[in-house]
Protein backbone atom coordinates (compact mmCIF):
# COMPACT_ATOMS: atom_id res chain seq x y z
CA UNK A 1 0.00 0.00 0.00
CA UNK A 2 2.89 2.28 0.91
CA UNK A 3 4.82 1.38 -2.19
CA UNK A 4 1.79 2.21 -4.34
CA UNK A 5 1.10 5.68 -2.55
CA UNK A 6 4.49 6.33 -3.52
CA UNK A 7 4.41 5.69 -6.67
CA UNK A 8 1.26 7.91 -7.38
CA UNK A 9 2.87 10.84 -5.62
CA UNK A 10 6.20 10.30 -8.08
CA UNK A 11 3.50 10.65 -11.30
CA UNK A 12 1.90 13.35 -9.67
CA UNK A 13 5.12 14.94 -8.96
CA UNK A 14 6.22 14.50 -12.37
CA UNK A 15 3.20 16.14 -14.15
CA UNK A 16 3.61 19.35 -11.41
CA UNK A 17 7.50 19.33 -12.70
CA UNK A 18 6.15 19.79 -16.50
CA UNK A 19 3.79 22.85 -15.47
CA UNK A 20 6.47 24.38 -13.82
CA UNK A 21 8.77 23.79 -16.61
CA UNK A 22 6.33 25.10 -19.05
CA UNK A 23 5.83 28.11 -17.08
CA UNK A 24 9.49 28.89 -17.00
CA UNK A 25 9.81 28.30 -20.78
CA UNK A 26 6.59 30.67 -21.48
CA UNK A 27 7.77 33.36 -18.67
CA UNK A 28 9.48 36.56 -20.46
CA UNK A 29 12.61 37.41 -18.53
CA UNK A 30 12.93 41.04 -17.34
CA UNK A 31 16.52 42.36 -16.16
CA UNK A 32 17.08 45.32 -14.92
CA UNK A 33 20.37 47.75 -15.76
CA UNK A 34 21.39 50.85 -14.62
CA UNK A 35 23.19 52.88 -18.14
CA UNK A 36 24.15 56.55 -17.74
CA UNK A 37 23.72 58.49 -20.86
CA UNK A 38 25.77 61.69 -23.01
CA UNK A 39 24.68 64.13 -20.08
CA UNK A 40 26.18 62.34 -16.98
CA UNK A 41 22.60 61.62 -15.77
CA UNK A 42 21.86 57.52 -14.56
CA UNK A 43 19.03 55.84 -15.27
CA UNK A 44 17.52 52.03 -15.00
CA UNK A 45 16.12 50.73 -18.14
CA UNK A 46 14.31 47.34 -18.24
CA UNK A 47 15.37 44.80 -20.67
CA UNK A 48 12.62 42.59 -21.30
CA UNK A 49 13.81 39.11 -23.16
CA UNK A 50 10.93 37.38 -24.98
CA UNK A 51 10.51 33.21 -23.67
CA UNK A 52 11.96 31.05 -25.49
CA UNK A 53 8.05 29.47 -26.02
CA UNK A 54 4.91 30.94 -26.70
CA UNK A 55 2.27 30.33 -24.48
CA UNK A 56 -0.90 27.41 -25.68
CA UNK A 57 -2.35 25.04 -24.65
CA UNK A 58 -1.31 22.18 -27.25
CA UNK A 59 2.27 23.06 -25.87
CA UNK A 60 0.63 22.20 -22.39
CA UNK A 61 -0.98 19.04 -22.96
CA UNK A 62 2.65 18.25 -24.76
CA UNK A 63 4.21 19.22 -21.77
CA UNK A 64 2.22 17.36 -19.40
CA UNK A 65 1.65 14.03 -21.91
CA UNK A 66 6.09 13.88 -21.77
CA UNK A 67 6.07 13.99 -18.22
CA UNK A 68 3.38 11.39 -17.32
CA UNK A 69 4.99 8.79 -20.08
CA UNK A 70 7.88 9.64 -18.91
CA UNK A 71 6.53 9.04 -14.64
CA UNK A 72 4.67 5.88 -15.77
CA UNK A 73 7.16 4.65 -17.50
CA UNK A 74 9.80 4.66 -14.84
CA UNK A 75 7.14 3.55 -12.69
CA UNK A 76 5.85 0.02 -14.57
CA UNK A 77 10.11 -0.10 -15.06
CA UNK A 78 10.26 -0.23 -11.17
CA UNK A 79 7.05 -2.59 -11.06
CA UNK A 80 8.65 -5.09 -13.28
CA UNK A 81 11.52 -5.06 -11.92
CA UNK A 82 10.82 -7.80 -8.89
CA UNK A 83 14.22 -9.55 -8.39
CA UNK A 84 16.33 -5.94 -7.66
CA UNK A 85 19.66 -6.85 -6.47
CA UNK A 86 21.36 -4.14 -3.93
CA UNK A 87 24.72 -4.80 -5.08
CA UNK A 88 23.56 -3.48 -8.42
CA UNK A 89 21.82 -0.65 -6.63
CA UNK A 90 25.19 0.08 -4.96
CA UNK A 91 26.96 0.01 -7.83
CA UNK A 92 24.90 1.87 -9.52
CA UNK A 93 24.59 4.70 -6.71
CA UNK A 94 28.58 4.96 -5.97
CA UNK A 95 29.50 5.06 -9.98
CA UNK A 96 26.86 7.84 -10.38
CA UNK A 97 28.60 9.37 -7.40
CA UNK A 98 32.15 8.96 -8.63
CA UNK A 99 30.77 9.96 -12.55
CA UNK A 100 29.70 13.49 -11.03
CA UNK A 101 32.96 14.19 -9.39
CA UNK A 102 34.83 13.22 -11.93
CA UNK A 103 32.56 15.48 -14.28
CA UNK A 104 32.90 18.42 -11.90
CA UNK A 105 36.61 18.04 -11.96
CA UNK A 106 36.59 18.06 -15.80
CA UNK A 107 34.36 20.45 -16.27
CA UNK A 108 36.69 22.97 -13.80
CA UNK A 109 39.25 22.23 -16.30
CA UNK A 110 37.02 23.20 -19.22
CA UNK A 111 36.13 26.56 -17.54
CA UNK A 112 39.59 27.16 -17.07
CA UNK A 113 40.38 26.43 -21.06
CA UNK A 114 37.74 28.79 -22.42
CA UNK A 115 38.52 31.60 -20.22
CA UNK A 116 42.07 31.30 -21.33
CA UNK A 117 40.71 31.57 -24.90
CA UNK A 118 38.55 34.73 -24.18
CA UNK A 119 41.17 36.15 -22.13
CA UNK A 120 42.58 36.90 -25.99
CA UNK A 121 40.89 39.62 -27.62
CA UNK A 122 42.41 38.69 -30.79
CA UNK A 123 40.76 35.62 -30.82
CA UNK A 124 36.74 35.26 -31.59
CA UNK A 125 34.95 32.96 -29.03
CA UNK A 126 33.19 30.40 -29.86
CA UNK A 127 32.02 29.03 -26.50
CA UNK A 128 28.75 30.92 -26.19
CA UNK A 129 27.37 29.46 -22.63
CA UNK A 130 24.61 27.46 -24.10
CA UNK A 131 27.90 25.50 -26.35
CA UNK A 132 30.17 25.45 -22.84
CA UNK A 133 26.64 24.20 -20.95
CA UNK A 134 26.38 21.28 -23.80
CA UNK A 135 29.67 20.44 -23.27
CA UNK A 136 29.94 19.87 -19.30
CA UNK A 137 26.22 17.84 -19.53
CA UNK A 138 28.51 15.20 -22.02
CA UNK A 139 31.19 15.04 -20.07
CA UNK A 140 29.14 14.38 -16.95
CA UNK A 141 26.70 11.50 -19.10
CA UNK A 142 30.09 9.91 -20.53
CA UNK A 143 31.84 9.91 -17.07
CA UNK A 144 28.61 8.99 -15.14
CA UNK A 145 28.16 5.85 -17.54
CA UNK A 146 31.54 4.98 -17.76
CA UNK A 147 32.06 4.38 -13.92
CA UNK A 148 28.59 2.72 -13.71
CA UNK A 149 29.82 0.71 -15.75
CA UNK A 150 33.43 -0.27 -14.56
CA UNK A 151 32.02 -0.68 -11.08
CA UNK A 152 28.83 -2.98 -12.34
CA UNK A 153 31.19 -5.00 -14.30
CA UNK A 154 33.63 -5.60 -11.07
CA UNK A 155 31.38 -5.70 -8.94
CA UNK A 156 32.62 -9.07 -7.97
CA UNK A 157 35.78 -7.49 -6.64
CA UNK A 158 34.28 -4.72 -4.36
CA UNK A 159 32.05 -5.46 -1.36
CA UNK A 160 29.66 -2.38 -0.79
CA UNK A 161 28.60 -2.05 3.04
CA UNK A 162 26.06 0.86 3.33
CA UNK A 163 27.27 3.34 5.35
CA UNK A 164 30.45 2.52 3.69
CA UNK A 165 32.20 0.67 0.83
CA UNK A 166 34.48 -2.57 1.97
CA UNK A 167 37.27 -2.67 -1.14
CA UNK A 168 37.74 -6.58 0.07
CA UNK A 169 36.09 -10.14 -0.30
CA UNK A 170 36.02 -10.52 3.27
CA UNK A 171 33.79 -10.93 5.88
CA UNK A 172 33.01 -8.92 9.05
CA UNK A 173 31.55 -10.67 12.20
CA UNK A 174 29.79 -14.05 11.87
CA UNK A 175 29.95 -16.10 8.39
CA UNK A 176 26.48 -16.68 7.85
CA UNK A 177 25.28 -20.50 7.59
CA UNK A 178 23.61 -21.97 4.88
CA UNK A 179 21.36 -24.95 5.29
CA UNK A 180 20.90 -27.72 2.50
CA UNK A 181 17.96 -30.35 2.68
CA UNK A 182 18.84 -32.83 4.34
CA UNK A 183 20.18 -31.20 7.64
CA UNK A 184 16.55 -29.27 7.77
CA UNK A 185 14.49 -33.09 7.17
CA UNK A 186 17.52 -34.18 10.12
CA UNK A 187 15.83 -31.63 12.33
CA UNK A 188 18.68 -31.84 14.80
CA UNK A 189 20.32 -28.49 13.77
CA UNK A 190 17.02 -27.07 15.52
CA UNK A 191 17.91 -28.48 18.90
CA UNK A 192 21.63 -26.91 17.95
CA UNK A 193 20.68 -23.97 17.46
CA UNK A 194 18.64 -23.69 20.52
CA UNK A 195 21.83 -24.35 22.59
CA UNK A 196 23.00 -21.36 21.17
CA UNK A 197 26.19 -23.34 19.80
CA UNK A 198 25.38 -21.52 16.18
CA UNK A 199 25.57 -17.95 16.71
CA UNK A 200 25.74 -17.35 12.66
CA UNK A 201 22.81 -16.31 10.78
CA UNK A 202 21.00 -19.66 9.78
CA UNK A 203 19.90 -19.00 5.51
CA UNK A 204 17.99 -21.22 3.82
CA UNK A 205 18.00 -20.37 -0.45
CA UNK A 206 14.84 -20.60 -1.75
CA UNK A 207 15.95 -23.57 -4.48
CA UNK A 208 16.30 -25.53 -0.96
CA UNK A 209 12.82 -24.26 -0.27
CA UNK A 210 11.39 -25.41 -3.06
CA UNK A 211 13.04 -28.59 -3.06
CA UNK A 212 11.68 -29.13 0.21
CA UNK A 213 7.96 -28.52 -0.80
CA UNK A 214 8.56 -30.75 -3.52
CA UNK A 215 9.52 -33.87 -1.51
CA UNK A 216 6.73 -32.97 1.08
CA UNK A 217 4.11 -33.17 -2.06
CA UNK A 218 5.99 -36.56 -3.30
CA UNK A 219 3.51 -39.60 -4.23
CA UNK A 220 5.71 -41.36 -1.93
CA UNK A 221 4.22 -41.64 1.64
CA UNK A 222 8.14 -41.97 3.34
CA UNK A 223 9.17 -39.14 0.95
CA UNK A 224 6.20 -37.12 2.06
CA UNK A 225 6.64 -37.91 5.69
CA UNK A 226 10.32 -36.75 4.95
CA UNK A 227 9.51 -33.52 3.60
CA UNK A 228 6.55 -32.23 5.96
CA UNK A 229 9.08 -33.11 8.66
CA UNK A 230 11.44 -30.53 7.56
CA UNK A 231 8.35 -27.76 6.56
CA UNK A 232 7.49 -28.58 10.49
CA UNK A 233 11.67 -28.24 11.76
CA UNK A 234 12.01 -24.72 9.77
CA UNK A 235 8.81 -23.35 10.95
CA UNK A 236 10.46 -24.17 14.52
CA UNK A 237 13.41 -22.67 13.57
CA UNK A 238 11.54 -19.55 12.39
CA UNK A 239 9.12 -19.28 15.53
CA UNK A 240 12.19 -19.19 17.88
CA UNK A 241 13.29 -15.26 18.42
CA UNK A 242 16.32 -16.32 19.73
CA UNK A 243 17.67 -17.87 16.39
CA UNK A 244 17.95 -15.82 13.23
CA UNK A 245 16.54 -17.59 10.19
CA UNK A 246 16.40 -15.39 6.98
CA UNK A 247 14.64 -17.41 3.75
CA UNK A 248 16.55 -15.65 0.51
CA UNK A 249 15.92 -15.51 -3.38
CA UNK A 250 19.57 -14.79 -4.24
CA UNK A 251 20.27 -14.39 -8.22
CA UNK A 252 22.34 -17.13 -8.63
CA UNK A 253 23.14 -16.50 -12.74
CA UNK A 254 24.87 -19.36 -14.69
CA UNK A 255 24.42 -21.76 -11.54
CA UNK A 256 20.52 -21.37 -11.57
CA UNK A 257 21.03 -24.74 -14.48
CA UNK A 258 22.78 -26.54 -11.70
CA UNK A 259 21.38 -29.09 -9.03
CA UNK A 260 20.62 -27.77 -5.73
CA UNK A 261 24.09 -28.81 -4.34
CA UNK A 262 25.95 -27.14 -6.72
CA UNK A 263 24.32 -23.92 -6.37
CA UNK A 264 24.11 -24.27 -2.39
CA UNK A 265 28.05 -23.86 -3.03
CA UNK A 266 28.14 -21.33 -5.20
CA UNK A 267 26.22 -19.43 -2.70
CA UNK A 268 28.34 -20.45 -0.13
CA UNK A 269 31.52 -19.26 -1.88
CA UNK A 270 29.53 -15.95 -3.29
CA UNK A 271 28.19 -15.21 0.66
CA UNK A 272 31.93 -16.39 2.32
CA UNK A 273 29.00 -18.90 3.72
CA UNK A 274 29.56 -22.12 5.64
CA UNK A 275 27.36 -25.19 4.78
CA UNK A 276 25.42 -27.09 6.96
CA UNK A 277 24.09 -30.97 5.69
CA UNK A 278 23.87 -34.29 6.66
CA UNK A 279 25.25 -35.28 2.87
CA UNK A 280 28.14 -36.98 2.57
CA UNK A 281 28.57 -36.00 -1.60
CA UNK A 282 28.05 -32.46 -1.06
CA UNK A 283 30.43 -32.76 1.94
CA UNK A 284 32.79 -33.97 -0.43
CA UNK A 285 32.23 -31.06 -2.89
CA UNK A 286 32.30 -28.24 -0.83
CA UNK A 287 35.24 -29.20 0.54
CA UNK A 288 37.05 -29.66 -2.29
CA UNK A 289 36.11 -26.05 -3.81
CA UNK A 290 37.15 -25.00 -0.17
CA UNK A 291 33.98 -24.23 1.07
CA UNK A 292 34.02 -24.30 4.84
CA UNK A 293 31.25 -27.36 6.07
CA UNK A 294 29.62 -28.55 9.17
CA UNK A 295 28.36 -32.17 8.79
CA UNK A 296 25.85 -32.48 11.76
CA UNK A 297 26.51 -36.51 12.00
CA UNK A 298 29.78 -35.16 12.98
CA UNK A 299 29.16 -32.71 15.40
CA UNK A 300 26.79 -35.10 17.13
CA UNK A 301 29.84 -37.84 17.40
CA UNK A 302 32.26 -35.01 18.81
CA UNK A 303 29.38 -34.04 21.33
CA UNK A 304 29.41 -37.79 22.37
CA UNK A 305 30.52 -38.22 26.00
CA UNK A 306 34.02 -40.15 26.31
CA UNK A 307 33.15 -43.45 28.26
CA UNK A 308 36.52 -45.37 29.61
CA UNK A 309 36.70 -48.50 30.80
CA UNK A 310 35.87 -48.84 34.28
CA UNK A 311 33.37 -46.49 34.35
CA UNK A 312 29.87 -46.87 35.62
CA UNK A 313 27.05 -46.38 33.44
CA UNK A 314 22.90 -47.26 33.65
CA UNK A 315 20.77 -48.64 30.52
CA UNK A 316 17.58 -49.20 30.66
CA UNK A 317 17.57 -52.87 28.46
CA UNK A 318 15.43 -52.85 25.65
CA UNK A 319 16.22 -56.54 23.96
CA UNK A 320 18.53 -59.51 24.06
CA UNK A 321 21.30 -59.45 22.50
CA UNK A 322 22.93 -62.19 20.25
CA UNK A 323 24.90 -64.06 23.06
CA UNK A 324 23.40 -66.16 25.98
CA UNK A 325 22.67 -63.85 28.30
CA UNK A 326 23.10 -60.61 26.93
CA UNK A 327 21.03 -57.50 27.07
CA UNK A 328 20.76 -54.22 24.61
CA UNK A 329 20.11 -51.05 25.67
CA UNK A 330 21.52 -47.07 24.55
CA UNK A 331 22.11 -44.41 26.29
CA UNK A 332 21.27 -40.53 25.71
CA UNK A 333 23.09 -39.96 22.85
CA UNK A 334 22.21 -43.22 20.77
CA UNK A 335 25.15 -45.21 21.60
CA UNK A 336 24.32 -48.92 21.73
CA UNK A 337 25.39 -50.76 24.89
CA UNK A 338 25.71 -54.31 25.28
CA UNK A 339 25.16 -55.71 28.64
CA UNK A 340 26.58 -59.15 30.32
CA UNK A 341 23.57 -61.26 32.00
CA UNK A 342 21.07 -58.34 31.52
CA UNK A 343 18.71 -60.88 29.23
CA UNK A 344 16.44 -61.33 32.30
CA UNK A 345 16.34 -57.71 33.31
CA UNK A 346 14.12 -56.82 29.82
CA UNK A 347 12.29 -53.32 30.53
CA UNK A 348 14.60 -52.36 33.59
CA UNK A 349 16.99 -50.54 34.51
CA UNK A 350 20.56 -51.80 35.25
CA UNK A 351 23.84 -50.35 36.48
CA UNK A 352 26.87 -51.44 34.35
CA UNK A 353 30.36 -51.18 34.55
CA UNK A 354 31.92 -50.55 31.14
CA UNK A 355 34.55 -53.23 29.94
CA UNK A 356 35.23 -51.83 26.58
CA UNK A 357 34.57 -49.68 23.92
CA UNK A 358 34.50 -51.19 20.13
CA UNK A 359 34.05 -48.58 17.41
CA UNK A 360 32.76 -49.79 14.38
CA UNK A 361 31.88 -48.21 10.84
CA UNK A 362 27.76 -48.58 11.89
CA UNK A 363 28.96 -46.25 14.86
CA UNK A 364 30.28 -46.99 18.31
CA UNK A 365 29.70 -50.04 21.04
CA UNK A 366 29.82 -50.00 24.43
CA UNK A 367 30.40 -53.32 26.25
CA UNK A 368 29.81 -53.48 30.23
CA UNK A 369 29.11 -55.85 32.94
CA UNK A 370 26.35 -55.87 35.82
CA UNK A 371 27.53 -54.91 38.57
CA UNK A 372 28.04 -57.69 41.14
CA UNK A 373 28.97 -60.38 37.97
CA UNK A 374 31.93 -61.59 37.13
CA UNK A 375 34.61 -60.43 34.33
CA UNK A 376 32.45 -58.98 31.20
CA UNK A 377 33.78 -59.11 27.32
CA UNK A 378 36.89 -57.31 26.57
Amino acid sequence: MVLTVLRVMFVLLGIYAAFFLYQVATTPHTEEETVTDSQGKSKVVVRVTPPPMAEGGARLAVFAGVALAVSLTIVFVDAGLKRKSLGAISGVFFGLLAGLAIAYALGLVVDLLANAWWSDPSRVNPFRPGILGSIKLAIGVITCYLTMSFILQTKDDFRFVIPYVEFAKQTKGVRPMLLDTSVIIDGRIADIAESKLIDSQLVVPRFVLLELQAIADSSDKLKRNRGRRGLDVLNRLQGNDKIDVAITDPQMGEAEALDVDHQLVALAKKLVAKIATNDYNLNKIAQLQGVDVINVNELAGALRPVVLPGEAITIRVIKPGEEMGQGVGYLDDGTMVVGEQCREMLGQEVALTVTSVLQTSAGRMIFGRREGTGKGRH
